[in-house]
């Protein structure tokens, strides 16, 4: 008879439940600790509007639910059969105390010694604090407790991650001659057996090239057209894909991801432009994440001034837009006409949380600072006739606790990909200036 698995205890740490609000639920039958100093620093971020002021109310009053008839020093059942048990520790006498080790009695200690006591009073069980702070969990390791990060929703391996196109190498020239005659092709025709949705192909063939897209509704490989958008014309076959995704009506959700210069909000914002009139309001968003992580309220001024600096970016991509036509065109004055009448709007992610978008097109810039359950709760208020855009870096990551592997970004392309709805593309070619890119790839 096989031996039963005995249960472990996990201790989770400020940053995890800052990170995903519902993590106590995602340790299968295993039992959850929360300390109470970790109680205490989400106190400290409940009030704002970013996700982790979001994610701390949400946990409190999750824990405030569950716990209306039970005393919380007791472990509670978690709902659910895969489920272990909750518990909230407070911190007790060790054999070795943590904020003597290391000189302080700062929070981090006191979460260390809390997962110390809980695992000399629990000798048989393995007893791991639960961190996305590294440092954190490199102290407890310092002190024989066993620390991991919350992987839950992390992508394992990073560098395969879904590029949305394929270059292929075509023997037969007649096959690219084939393909722009008839404007489509058979995916076996490319050897392509198991084509994804909405997946880009690179064809080359004897200094022939072609550019193709496979439609899962006409199971063929169809011909992309370089067109331009609100007088941006794509530089590059990444651009020529990524504005085909991003104007293609059948696709609602599409990710641009890729490094600073490719294009990718340039494209985004431009592309939105030359579809207005499918759409009721243009929504042009990205989350405010302050230099070193501070509030923005040390900033000066009123609200807008304080968030004035993190939209400009936005503000640049549409004067240089504009800046393709003269003042007295038509396109020009149009933009400024959709600015007045609130058609276009550029405004902090923060603004529209909540609120249930419909007849839109929401681009929401810098995606990779937001967690996966901000991701998912953005989409799932999309509604009818509603695309949302994503664009980012994943390797530019400015949350505290996010990383290429964990963010939102990542995370719905990992997901996503393969679905009728879904495109995606990275941009790898910078098409900034010569000196922008030198410094891009070097520094």
């Amino acid at each position: 008879m096989p031996k039963k698995k005995s249960k472990k205890i996990f201790v989770l740490d400020t940053s995890v439940l800052l990170y995903d609000y519902e993590a106590v639920r995602n340790f299968e039958k295993n039992d959850v600790a929360i300390p109470i100093t970790v109680l205490e620093e989400l106190d400290t971020f409940k009030k704002g509007n970013n996700v982790i002021n979001l994610h701390a109310r949400e946990f409190i009053r999750y824990l405030d639910g569950i716990s209306d008839a039970n005393m919380l020093q007791n472990w509670i059942p978690l709902n659910g059969r895969s489920h272990g048990n909750l518990r909230v520790i407070t911190n007790g006498e060790n054999s070795m105390d943590a904020t003597k080790v290391y000189g302080s009695d700062k929070n981090d200690h006191r979460i260390i010694n809390a997962a110390l006591h809980l695992k000399e009073e629990n000798p048989s069980q393995r007893v791991i604090l639960v961190s996305k702070d590294i440092n954190l969990r490199l102290k407890a390791r310092a002190l024989n407790l066993e620390s991991e990060d919350y992987e839950t929703i992390r992508i394992q391996d990073i560098e395969h991650l879904y590029k949305g196109k394929t270059s292929l190498e075509i023997e037969d020239p007649s096959v690219v001659s084939k393909f722009y005659e008839k404007g489509k092709i058979k995916p076996e025709e490319l050897m392509e057996a198991d084509p994804i949705c909405n997946h880009y192909y690179i064809m080359k063939s004897h200094g022939s090239s072609g550019l193709g897209w496979y439609n899962a509704k006409s199971k063929k490989v169809e011909v992309v057209e370089k067109n331009n958008a609100y007088g941006i014309q794509p530089k590059n076959a990444e651009q020529t894909f990524a504005m085909h995704a991003l104007q293609n009506p059948n696709i609602m959700c599409c990710t641009i991801t890729g490094a600073a210069g490719t294009g990718k909000t340039l494209l985004a914002l431009a592309s939105a432009l030359e579809q207005r009139s499918n759409f009721k309001q243009i929504y042009l968003a990205r989350p405010i994440v302050p230099l070193s992580n501070k509030d923005i309220g040390f900033l000066p001024g009123d609200a807008n001034a304080k968030i004035d600096p993190y939209m400009q970016p936005l503000w640049d991509n549409l004067s240089f837009i504009k800046n393709q036509y003269k003042e007295t065109s038509k396109p020009f004055k149009k933009i400024d006409e959709m600015l007045q009448t609130e058609k276009l709007r550029i405004v902090p992610l923060a603004y529209i949380r909540g609120r249930s978008l419909s007849n839109v097109i929401f681009i929401i810039d810098e995606a990779q600072n937001l967690t996966p359950h901000e991701v998912k709760t953005i989409i799932t208020r999309a509604g009818e006739n509603t695309k949302v855009v994503f664009t980012g870096d994943i390797f530019q990551i400015d949350t505290p606790y996010l990383d290429a592997q964990s963010n939102g970004l990542s995370y719905l392309v990992d997901r996503m990909n393969n679905n009728e709805m879904y495109a995606h593309i990275n941009l790898e070619k910078g098409e900034r200036s010569e000196l922008a890119n030198l410094a891009s790839k070097l520094l």
